[in-house]
């Protein structure tokens, strides 16, 4: 782990969807499916990033421009530099058999990339508001994908399409990242189904390594105890799916803010 910003070089850039962007730079990390690593740019700030790509000794993490922090990052060319340190928290389950689904809502699917990558076969849904805003579809060509819009694929939310495949199927474990109303539902939905259930929780992240305490949920500090979660811990955290802590440390209910996640933490 490194516990000091370390400087590596993009050596690549690519675009994802018109709003995502995914910036590779060597580095070997261990690095577990769901763990995150702090990205830093001097003078400006640092954030929390999943690594979305893995390939021998290079790495990518995939950045949706919301913010001032993202919207430099997606300045940012190949040979410019940029800090990073971790890996942090606790990854996925890897111990699983073969029918599995991994579920993710927008930019989520980040969270979710090299957990498909390791897994052996899993069936994948993805969902955005609009085709524009789907990525990894060359990458993973066997997705199911849905739109609100119904753009592409299944008219709905990825919940509404995970319902549909409970429908005429189960499933040993569903893994899921996307936007917290989004994940508490397909938590539900997978507790009336009897489907063991694991999350990546996004919440504000200032130093990373559970000091600050401004990821707390329900006394869990997410950068430490999670960000991955299962249902039996999800089961003792009264505020998932109910209560966020914004940048400023006020307390709010996630169905009276913005809908847009990013906007609360960025």
């Amino acid at each position: 782990m490194i516990e000091q910003p370390k400087m590596v070089k993009i050596c690549d850039v690519i675009e994802e969807s018109a709003g995502v962007k995914t910036f590779f730079f060597k580095a070997n990390l261990d690095f577990v499916p769901g763990q995150f690593i702090m990205v830093w740019i001097p003078l400006i700030d640092e954030k929390p990033f999943t690594i979305s790509y893995i390939q021998q000794d290079i790495m990518g993490i995939s950045v949706l421009r919301c913010g001032a922090f993202t919207t430099a990052l997606h300045k940012k060319k190949v040979g410019d530099l940029i800090g990073i340190r971790g890996p942090y928290g606790e990854g996925f389950d890897l111990q699983t058999g073969s029918n599995v689904c991994v579920a993710g809502g927008g930019i989520g699917m980040a969270s979710l990339a090299t957990l498909v990558d390791r897994l052996s076969a899993a069936t994948v849904l993805h969902g955005a508001r609009t085709a524009s805003e789907i990525i990894y579809q060359k990458r993973f060509q066997g997705m199911k994908l849905c739109t609100d819009d119904g753009s592409v694929g299944f008219r709905g939310t990825t919940v509404d399409l995970l319902r549909e495949l409970l429908k005429t199927q189960t499933f040993e474990r569903v893994y899921t990242c996307g936007p917290e109303k989004m994940m508490y539902k397909v938590v539900e939905l997978c507790k009336n189904h009897g489907i063991d259930c694991e999350v990546s929780l996004d919440r504000y992240m200032k130093c990373g390594f559970g000091i600050c305490g401004q990821c707390d949920c329900s006394g869990q500090r997410v950068c430490i105890e999670g960000p991955v979660f299962n249902t039996a811990e999800l089961n003792t955290m009264n505020d998932f799916g109910k209560i966020t802590i914004l940048k400023t440390g006020e307390r709010v209910n996630i169905h009276s803010t913005a809908s847009r996640n990013e906007v609360l933490l960025y």
